[in-house]
């Protein structure tokens, strides 16, 4: 085992500058998996390569579809109109979308696979989703302990189900869709609040028939069994979870105006803009456009004087990966930002409530942790702190951008883990002047 490397933040001159936001995670999966599904050829523009979206295509490659990558982002997936069982175990690293969305995918067809991944994944709750692809037929071997990986998925015929949600997830919902495809019947979700439509939108796109309708604050989705996909072509967007880091800095280093091109505008996804914009932040978006049905723009963050807020609830759905971020820029707010309803972040890749709190005391900040959430008082932050990350990309990302504009340094412990993520975050950062090393 290589020995772990520690990356250091220093206070740091205004940020300038326009850089391009990577690829959309979400998207950069789903487009892998759909193409693997569908019959033809899937050319994929701007996906992902970080670590947990290269574990995807291997996955897809082991499953029976021919993987191709033709240059930096530009993919070409060929795909059977079905899946295969695996010669080995499929080791879906760090990617919890990932392994979740494959068990729906694969539960459909007569298959046998084992999944596994690295010790971060091997810690995260299962059975949220092998709980209703059961109640469809599918079955399920936990290898060492029940709602754990490693885990065998035995496919087959599955019967479609009306499931509601009880958690806005957009992993749960995406693997019924993905086992629906394949099931006998008209499976109906009840989301009583939404999640990401990514699959939605996506299906649509690979031919599929998807049924949405709003019902209050949320919407049921219906989906006949039966259908089949066709390979597309997919432009991945800029994803808004990566770019929240460099906007972040931006709105703490005096002096600073950073833009990120590209960043995918989706409402699901961009509550993070919304809640800095209710802080007082001073953001602007510009060149809108359509990209791969999604809408784009270029997001411009300039240095501002935060104020602390209470996060509506209803928005943690929208913005559950970025409240790590959101409780960095908080710590530079006056006042007291309230931070509530998001009890999900316990079951991320880390306790991320847990480690942010314990993160953020270390560098000087008053925070008071709850069960469901945390209220962080901002003020000057001393940093001065080596910070445990737990082998979480985001904690790690949150806790360096906390230190370009704390008073003493910030170092992260672990921090290989931003790869899964943001490949070449410490270049783009550095780029656009700040001090990691």
């Amino acid at each position: 085992m290589s020995e772990s490397k520690t990356f250091i933040a220093s206070p740091s001159p205004s940020l300038k500058g326009a850089v391009k936001a990577p690829g959309d995670k979400s998207i950069s999966h789903r487009s892998l998996i759909f193409g693997a599904m569908a019959e033809g050829v899937t050319e994929i523009d701007g996906l992902l390569e970080g670590d947990d979206i290269l574990a995807t295509a291997r996955a897809m490659a082991s499953l029976g579809a021919k993987v191709e990558k033709f240059g930096q982002g530009h993919w070409k997936v060929t795909g059977k109109g079905r899946l295969q069982s695996p010669n080995d175990t499929i080791d879906c690293g760090n990617a919890g979308t990932g392994v979740r969305l494959l068990m729906g995918a694969v539960a459909g067809y007569p298959v046998n696979v084992t999944f596994d991944g690295d010790v971060s994944l091997r810690k995260r709750p299962m059975k949220r989703v092998t709980g209703p692809l059961a109640s469809m037929g599918a079955r399920f071997d936990w290898k060492l302990d029940e709602d754990r990986l490693p885990v065998e998925v035995k496919g087959g015929k599955l019967t479609a189900i009306d499931y509601v949600q009880s958690v806005a997830s957009a992993q749960i919902k995406s693997a019924i869709l993905l086992a629906a495809l394949n099931a006998s019947g008209t499976t109906r979700i009840t989301e009583p609040e939404k999640s990401r439509d990514h699959t939605e939108r996506m299906l649509v796109a690979f031919g599929a028939k998807v049924d949405v309708q709003e019902v209050g604050e949320g919407w049921v989705i219906a989906l006949e069994g039966g259908q089949s996909l066709r390979g597309t072509s997919v432009s991945v967007p800029g994803d808004p979870s990566s770019a929240a880091f460099p906007l972040a800095a931006a709105l703490i280093v005096p002096g600073s105006e950073v833009t990120v091109e590209g960043v995918m505008l989706n409402p699901l996804r961009a509550a993070l803009f919304d809640t800095w914009i209710d802080m007082g932040a001073d953001l602007t978006i510009t060149n809108r456009q359509m990209a791969g049905g999604e809408e784009v723009g270029d997001v411009t963050a300039r240095y501002s004087r935060l104020k602390g807020i209470v996060v509506p609830e209803m928005r943690a759905a929208a913005m559950i990966d970025e409240y790590p971020v959101l409780a960095a820029t908080a710590a530079f707010a006056e006042g007291q930002t309230v931070m509530r309803g998001i009890g999900e972040m316990r079951v991320k890749e880390s306790d991320r409530i847990a480690l942010m709190v314990a993160g953020l005391r270390a560098c000087g900040v008053e925070v008071e942790e709850e069960p469901e959430g945390f209220v962080v008082t901002g003020g000057p932050v001393k940093g001065g702190a080596t910070v445990d990350t737990a082998h979480d990309h985001r904690i790690a990302m949150s806790h360096l951008v906390l230190g370009l504009a704390a008073e003493h340094p910030v170092a992260v412990r672990d921090p290989e883990m931003i790869a899964t993520s943001f490949p070449g975050f410490v270049a783009l950062m550095n780029g656009l002047g700040a001090k990691i090393a």
